[in-house]
């Protein structure tokens, strides 16, 4: 496992490339996809914001290798899924 410096760090670059790949998709797509498009960004605001935290105050009684590695099954997908988002605007 990764210190807990380091996972920020990844989910910190990993979250402003797709808030950038957004923004990108916002400004050469549709204008009718305007609303879609903001209710993305918050959805990369709020899974940046989520997961930092989550990195910060693991939850008590679950092995630390164990929780560390749901959560970044947990992001992986979450990132997964905002990615097919972005590539349905």
């Amino acid at each position: 496992m990764a210190n807990k410096r380091t996972l920020k760090k990844v989910i910190n670059q990993i979250c402003e490339e797709l808030f950038t790949e957004a923004v990108a998709a916002s400004l050469y797509g549709n204008e009718a996809n305007k609303d879609n498009t903001q209710a993305l960004l918050v959805a990369v605001i709020k899974t940046q914001h989520n997961f930092i935290s989550r990195v910060s105050h693991p939850e008590p009684g679950i092995e630390a290798s164990a929780y560390y590695k749901d959560l970044r099954e947990k992001f992986a997908a979450q990132v997964s899924e905002i990615v097919d988002q972005i590539n349905n605007l």
